[in-house]
């Protein structure tokens, strides 16, 4: 027999405060005790870490962003040409990943996440402030990083035909940039 559907109001388990939430959000921070808080499908809220970046013009909404840094190792094969050397060498070093978690196109989605790992801002701390709404879950990061590095790969001039990727990915945190 099929259980009805039973609505859980979201409270934070640090203070007790109800968190309004929007659909599709799946991230908070407890308007009463600042905590940040995670929808979890098996625990219900959990407690994370957001931290938010100077800049962040007074009145405006930050935008979340899940960051984390990762180690790529890529095997590629082409049909022509071949831009492996530059692969290597680009993915070296270790990468900060910056994966927008809010409402965006996919196109600008992986402009913003390809053009702040190129261009990566200082992440420095700031006060709290409004943010627009996370709809990213911490779940789907490595595989949209894995995407941001197919994206990068494909936009060499070789004819990409085959690629295999290794990443090594740190524990996500959500961050709050301008």
């Amino acid at each position: 027999m099929d259980q009805p559907v039973e609505l859980i109001p979201l409270v934070c388990p640090k203070c007790n405060t109800q968190v309004p939430a929007e659909v599709d959000e799946v991230a908070w921070v407890c308007a009463q005790c600042g905590q940040g808080l995670l929808l979890d499908e098996q625990k219900g809220l959990a407690q994370i870490e957001v931290h938010f970046t100077t800049g962040i013009p007074s009145g405006a909404k930050g935008k979340p962003f899940w960051v984390a840094d990762g180690q790529v190792a890529t095997r590629r094969q082409t049909y022509t040409g071949n831009q492996d050397s530059d692969a290597q060498k680009f993915w070296s070093q270790p990468r900060r990943f910056f994966i927008p978690a809010f409402s965006c196109t996919l196109d600008d989605r992986l402009n913003l996440a390809m053009n702040l790992m190129i261009h990566p801002p200082a992440l420095q701390a700031g006060p709290a402030a409004p943010f627009e709404g996370v709809l990213i879950h911490l779940e789907d990061v490595t595989a949209a990083t894995e995407f941001v590095i197919m994206a990068i790969e494909a936009g060499r001039k070789d004819k990409l035909k085959e690629l295999d990727i290794s990443l090594k990915l740190s524990t996500p945190v959500l961050w709050i940039l301008p």
